[in-house]
């Protein structure tokens, strides 16, 4: 399409084709797109249908939940953990649970620990059949969805047995879990898990080799190791490029360093890769957190420590760091010695990984966009934290 204009005006050609010069377009995805998991907004430059950069924007759902934490006591905290990452929410207030404990010295019985274990290692298979789920549907995939949210509520309702919640779980406290688990609840737990194991090939043979699936992923939105490294990326992206990295095995916590931890990777950094190591990875969880209700089993005595009736953590400061299911959460502590925190600063998996999208995109074709975006693996809330 070609403009003439006299005077001031210049003429501008802008299209696609051989022989025509086309002009760069700023296109907006978002902030609402089903594949943003949230409410983000990507600032396009586009030439023609390739895109020339990319520029993410943050903050249309900023939850202050950083600022809201200098006002709660150390036990109303928990509450605002568990809503940043509403796939992880076990994993994100453990991760607070954690680094209080430190602070005040707490020493947290061996029976809760090995059953926190277990409950996180669940609420990561939960996390990754969501994403197993909703990234092929993305990208014109109905059926997965049905065999992944089959399994999801397998395993659901093996946690709502044991807390009461769905999604903010609100099981874990400081010194512990909040009450024992039912009667019974491990046997039922690990026929739940014994269920999704036997039928998560079901999922695994309609996708991963799928013809359709390969041509839109292989070799698609390659993010390498030196970039996944600078950008801070970590989880089943970073691994899914070849860093070698997790840390229930390279620093454990809780009851890791008494398991042997198989840590998923792959080096070719596409969209495929990222998508096969959280597949992976689902199988390797449902392992462990069979093996960590073994140790329930075999463990008596207490799930927490009684505390006083203030909660009040000495000065000082501290970082505990959890290995969640979208990669690295950091928590920083300050105390000054009263019940609530001076500062809590949270470091999410899902900031990183949304960050490498300006790396990632530039040079993509306009319908690849939706296969990168949907293959990193982020929930907005844990970017607007």
């Amino acid at each position: 399409m070609t403009g003439m204009t006299t005077g001031a005006l210049r003429e501008v050609t802008v299209g696609t084709g051989a022989g025509l010069d086309t002009a760069d377009m700023v296109l907006n995805i978002g902030p609402q797109h089903p594949s943003t998991h949230g409410v983000l907004r990507l600032k396009l430059v586009v030439d023609g249908e390739r895109v020339v950069s990319c520029e993410p924007v943050v903050g249309y759902m900023h939850r202050g939940a950083e600022k809201l934490f200098e006002v709660r006591d150390y036990r109303q905290i928990m509450v605002l953990a568990n809503r940043h990452d509403w796939l992880s929410a076990f994993s994100s207030e453990l991760g607070v649970a954690l680094a209080v404990e430190r602070l005040m010295g707490i020493e947290v019985p061996e029976r809760a620990v090995w059953l926190r274990t277990a409950l996180a290692e669940l609420n990561r298979v939960l996390n990754h059949l969501m994403f197993l789920g909703s990234y092929p549907l993305e990208i014109g995939a109905l059926t997965p969805m049905f065999y992944a949210f089959r399994e999801r509520e397998t395993l659901q309702a093996v946690l709502e047995e044991v807390s009461g919640g769905r999604m903010h779980y609100m099981f874990n406290r400081v010194g512990g879990l909040k009450e024992e688990v039912p009667a019974g609840w491990t046997r039922r737990a690990r026929a739940a898990i014994g269920q999704v194991r036997g039928r998560l090939p079901d999922l695994d043979n309609l996708i991963r080799r799928n013809e359709i699936f390969l041509a839109r992923t292989v070799g698609v939105g390659v993010l390498t190791a030196a970039q996944a490294a600078a950008y801070g990326a970590s989880g089943p992206v970073a691994r899914a490029s070849g860093l070698d990295f997790d840390l229930r095995r390279d620093d454990p916590y809780l009851a890791y360093g008494s398991l042997t931890v198989p840590v998923v990777t792959r080096d070719t950094g596409d969209c495929h890769a990222r998508f096969e190591v959280l597949l992976d990875q689902a199988y390797v969880s449902l392992d462990l957190a069979e093996r960590c209700l073994e140790e329930v089993d075999r463990i008596t005595g207490p799930v927490n420590v009684r505390l006083p009736k203030v909660v009040k953590a000495p000065e000082g400061h501290t970082y505990a760091w959890t290995e969640n299911p979208l990669g690295v959460n950091g928590y920083y502590l300050v105390s000054r010695g009263e019940k609530t925190p001076w500062r809590l600063k949270l470091r999410t998996a899902s900031y990183a990984n949304v960050q490498a999208l300006s790396a990632l995109l530039p040079g993509c074709l306009i319908p690849d966009l939706v296969a990168i975006l949907g293959s990193m693996f982020f929930v907005v809330g844990d970017v607007d934290k």
